[in-house]
Formats: structure tokens, sequence, C-alpha cells
């Protein structure tokens, strides 16, 4: 039975729940259950806190995870990144008082820097031949530099104004730009049968995210153009219709591209355009 770490709160939770019930696994019934035994789909779920996935993962109590890249890269431990979600996006930056002379790498030597997640930024300063003291706190990370505890901060940034609110400008370039991800255990062999079905089931539903199904009715003579502009992941299915001059096409376009597709379509003759959610898929 595979073991499974999710995020027990915290904004990789609900993205994580919301992408295991799509892919047909059973949750938890209650906000107070720990663990969830799925025995119609070999897989028992742990909800952790997100900080604590990448250690259990790590250590081997637990075969796969989800949790963050910043907190897999933070925790130092074995437990290897399996593939991306495509969810949770965050970026890390340096920032540092307004009037402030940190205005690049280089002047962080020798200075404080406060951080929730000071392995990384550790990390990150060694590798740029960079020394500094890392100043570990838990949360408020923006308020350090004011309380007069660092220098510059390094933190989780995505419009700036908690920042620009406490008097801190960003410099420098990304310190990592981080999403949710999938981690598994080195004793788990990245051709385990159960790892393999649940990586399927999870793609599925990434990939049911990313696509719609499109069906057109187009001339005979405009398939060509038609097929340029939804090529589909392998080929469109074009189908006969009762009038011979026409076919239906089917075929899957990005969810994102999708009224634009439209426009092009229609502007070659297309007509009856129909757009479908994806529920689940298989690729």
């Amino acid at each position: 039975m595979l073991r499974i770490a999710v995020p027990n709160k915290g904004t990789l939770s609900e993205p994580a729940w919301d992408l295991l019930a799509e892919a047909g696994y059973q949750l938890r019934m209650n906000p107070r259950q720990l663990t969830v035994r799925d025995t119609n789909n070999n897989i028992e779920l742990f909800y952790l806190r997100p900080l604590d996935i990448a250690v259990y993962v790590g250590s081997g109590t637990i075969d796969i995870g989800i949790t963050g890249r910043d907190l897999l890269l933070n925790s130092g431990t074995a437990a290897i990144e399996h593939f991306p979600l495509e969810f949770g996006n965050s970026t890390f930056r340096f920032a540092a008082p307004e009037k402030s002379d940190i205005t690049k790498l280089e002047d962080i030597n020798g200075k404080r820097v406060a951080s929730s997640f000071d392995k990384l930024v550790g990390d990150y300063l060694t590798q740029h031949g960079v020394e500094a003291q890392i100043i570990h706190l838990d949360g408020a990370v923006e308020s350090s530099v004011d309380l007069g505890v660092a220098d510059l901060i390094a933190d989780v940034v995505s419009t700036g104004t908690t920042l620009r609110n406490a008097g801190l400008r960003i410099f420098g370039d990304p310190i990592l730009t981080s999403e949710a991800v999938l981690i598994r255990s080195t004793r788990l062999d990245e051709n385990n049968k159960e790892l393999e079905i649940f990586e399927r089931r999870i793609r599925g539903v990434i990939t049911a995210h990313k696509y719609v199904l499109m069906d057109y009715d187009i001339p005979a003579s405009k398939v060509a153009q038609a097929v340029e502009i939804t090529p589909g992941l392998e080929s469109p299915t074009i189908s006969p219709l009762h009038n011979k001059q026409w076919v239906a096409v089917r075929s899957m376009v990005p969810r994102k591209q999708v009224n634009d597709v439209m426009d092009q379509l229609y502007m070659v003759g297309a007509r009856g355009i129909l757009v479908t959610a994806l529920q689940a898929s298989r690729m």
C-alpha cells in the first residue's frame, strides 16, 4: 500500500486535496482525521504539517508526498522531487530598507538576513560566495528590519505590497521559483507499479486542467487549414457528415487559447464550434 503525505493546512492544502479527489482517491471526512486508508485504491493518506512532509518522506517512513519545492530544499532531507504539480507558485526574493545601501547580492556580505527558510537562503548565499548571518524567524519576517533584528530579509513575494508597506524594496535576482511538487523517498523504486498508477492519475488530472475538447464542423476543403489551428496532441479526429462536403473535427486545445482558436476557426469557415471541459485523462 502506497503511503502518501498531504498538507493538512496552508495554501497548498486545498489544491492538493482537490487534485487527489479528481484523481479518484478517498479523502478525510472531517478536519480532525489524520489518516485515511483507501483500500479500493491501495493507498493510505497522512495529513501532516507542510513543513514536516519532506522530513517524513526523506526518512522513508512515507513513500511520497505533496509539498512545496521551497519546503523540500529547506528541509535538507534526501527526499527527491518526482515531478511538479503546476499550482502553488511562489517566488523568493531579497528585500532591504528603501534607503539602505544594500542594492545587489554582493552587498549582503557581513549582513544579517532574516528568513523562515534559513537553509534555503544560506545555501543560495554560499553558492554565490556571500557570507552573512541568517536569522531564523517563523513568521512576520518583514517586521524584523524595523525591529532591529536583521538588516534585510529573504521571503516569499507575490505582489510586493506587504514589503512596500514595511518600507522594504526588492533587489537582486529571485532566490528560487517554487511550486507544489510530488516528492518521493529514496527507498521507493522509481518504477514502483503503485507509484506509476498514482503518477498517471495525477498527470491525467493536470492535463485535463490544461486542455479542453473542441468540436466543430468544417467544409472538407478547409480541413488542412483547420488542422493547422487545432493539431491536437497526436492528431485530430475527423469524421464524415451526412453532407459530404462537410466533416466534423474533434481536437484537444490548450484551455488558455480557447477563444483565440475559436476566432481563427470561424474565420476559416468552421461552424458549430463547441468546447467541453475535461474531467480526467490518460496520456
